[in-house]
């Protein structure tokens, strides 16, 4: 049985890549030569060129994010279009490290991530809050997520919650009362594609939307030959095409989607995306995104 929120929207969609700062060359995991002209060329302005929104995920990983400040997330509004959404992850130390349990002041953790990336939200160009929980994280801990996503109501800084989303990586959260207590605190549910042998299928059913305000999608990748190392894979168009139904059908029940490709490595999200908005579409690219496609899918072709 699934969650599913009725109503009558048009939604607006935005689709990209998880990342873009991959300096190196293709053979090596990076975007150069495959995307990137070169390596003088100034990432996230050429990027958001392409995409209209990125997600960014070293603020997740504390060796990036405890040397960040105002004024990065300044110098990011900046070097993109008015248009353009950063959606971000949480931090590590919140989620991983103190498990979302607020007797560890998680929440004063969270509100200093906020003031971080308060330059996106006062130039309008913040998307999606991204809580991502460890596989380790298990239904067995549903009471300290509930106290959690309470203490988030009650005591951060937010105004609301119509940008948080929580993704979950253990089948455990496999259940119709996590869905409502979502529902409850308007969190989104994230929305993923990864290898069958996860058995998170569940993350891909397009009916546990849990927001009318937010829906995000996150394609991780299929790879299961490299230990857990999903995200170097290339989707076949068959593959994507059987998300297109699935993102109709969320586009009618959500004021606002995200679709973000993390199979990032060698620029494989680069040819996914291009060829999702495509299909999304249902119409060719635009010449300039149309040769970025070829250039990336020739390179790829001579590299795999």
């Amino acid at each position: 049985m699934s969650y599913r929120i009725k109503s009558n929207v048009c939604s607006q969609l935005y689709l990209g890549c998880s990342g873009w700062n991959y300096g190196d060359i293709s053979e090596k995991g990076g975007w150069l030569n495959v995307f990137y002209p070169d390596n003088k060329t100034r990432k996230l302005s050429y990027y958001s060129q392409f995409f209209n929104t990125v997600e960014m995920d070293a603020t997740f990983y504390k060796r990036f994010y405890e040397h960040m400040n105002e004024g990065l997330f300044i110098g990011i509004t900046k070097a993109t279009p008015n248009d353009f959404k950063i959606s971000v992850k949480v931090p590590e130390i919140i989620t991983h490290e103190k498990r979302l349990d607020i007797n560890r002041n998680v929440v004063t953790d969270l509100n200093e991530f906020l003031k971080k990336i308060s330059p996106l939200e006062s130039k309008r160009k913040l998307g999606a809050i991204i809580i991502q929980l460890p596989p380790s994280f298990t239904i067995n801990e549903s009471n300290r997520l509930e106290k959690f996503l309470d203490a988030l109501r009650n005591r951060s800084d937010l105004k609301n919650n119509n940008n948080i989303a929580i993704e979950f990586r253990h089948n455990s959260w496999n259940t119709e009362g996590v869905l409502e207590l979502l529902h409850h605190f308007n969190i989104a549910s994230v929305l993923t594609d990864s290898p069958v042998q996860e058995n998170l299928g569940f993350l891909s059913n397009e009916n546990n939307l849990t927001s009318n305000n937010l829906a995000v999608v996150r394609f991780h990748g299929r790879n299961t030959t490299r230990d857990h190392y999903w995200y170097d894979y290339l989707y076949s168009e068959k593959e994507l095409n059987s998300w297109i139904d699935k993102i109709n059908r969320i586009k009618e029940n959500t004021d606002t989607i995200f679709v973000y490709f993390n199979n990032h490595y060698g620029g494989k999200a680069i040819v996914n995306s291009l060829q999702f908005k495509e299909l999304i579409n249902n119409q060719p690219l635009p010449e300039n995104e149309k040769r970025v496609l070829e250039k990336a899918k020739k390179y790829l072709s001579n590299t795999l």
